[in-house]
């Protein structure tokens, strides 16, 4: 099991919790291949919504149900990649409640990783953000 953060608007988390669905970079396909069925996705908010009003916050956690990634018609020409995702209930998480005790925000530049969208957390800040979110989860490997 592998702990992945995914950085994404509250509005749109909101819609994949809804949906059960993760999309993640603007659609693109490659960082949900990387995710496996029994991983696990924390969602970053820096916004509430895209280009919005700050939130930076953790909003959502869920495990990811199968290895398909598929497309999904939004239409207007917009034909994003999803993966399917069981969140379960947990608390909203403001980020500098967390930020002292994260291995991520330890490194230079920490601010700049969370523009890539997609990462991979440290079995630790996995951890640490999952617990803060009142959700137990398996530790990552």
């Amino acid at each position: 099991m592998t702990g992945w953060l995914g950085v994404v608007s509250r509005t749109h988390v909101q819609r994949g919790v809804a949906g059960g669905f993760a999309q993640l970079c603007h659609g693109k396909a490659q960082p949900l291949r990387l995710m496996r069925a029994g991983d696990w996705l924390i969602y970053y908010s820096p916004t509430m919504e895209m280009g919005g009003e700050a939130l930076r916050a953790f909003t959502a956690i869920g495990e990811v149900a199968d290895d398909e990634v598929f497309k999904f018609d939004m239409g207007g020409g917009f034909v994003p990649f999803r993966r399917r995702v069981r969140y379960t209930t947990a608390r909203e998480v403001p980020l500098a409640d967390l930020k002292d005790s994260l291995d991520l925000c330890a490194q230079p530049n920490w601010g700049m990783a969370l523009r890539r969208g997609h990462l991979l957390l440290t079995p630790r800040d996995f951890a640490t953000i999952a617990h803060a979110m009142d959700v137990k989860v398996p530790l990552p490997a």
